[in-house]
């Protein structure tokens, strides 16, 4: 759903993070080069960024209004 606004292994804020890397990827740009430059350096971190899937825009859509 939601990127978490922590890493769930070390603890390092990371969701302020999520838009730079979305956009820089959806610009063709190499996953690693962006987050290197973003400072994700340990595996937990840039594991929870690869791994992660944004479903909000999915789910939004069955909201009861």
């Amino acid at each position: 759903m939601i990127i978490p606004i922590r890493c769930l292994s070390c603890g390092k804020p990371v969701a302020h993070l999520w838009e730079d890397y979305k956009t820089r990827t959806a610009n063709g740009e190499d996953p690693k080069k962006a987050m290197d430059e973003l400072g994700l350096e340990r595996y937990c971190c840039r594991a929870l960024f690869l791994g992660h899937v944004d479903l909000l825009d999915t789910i939004a859509r069955f909201k009861k209004a």
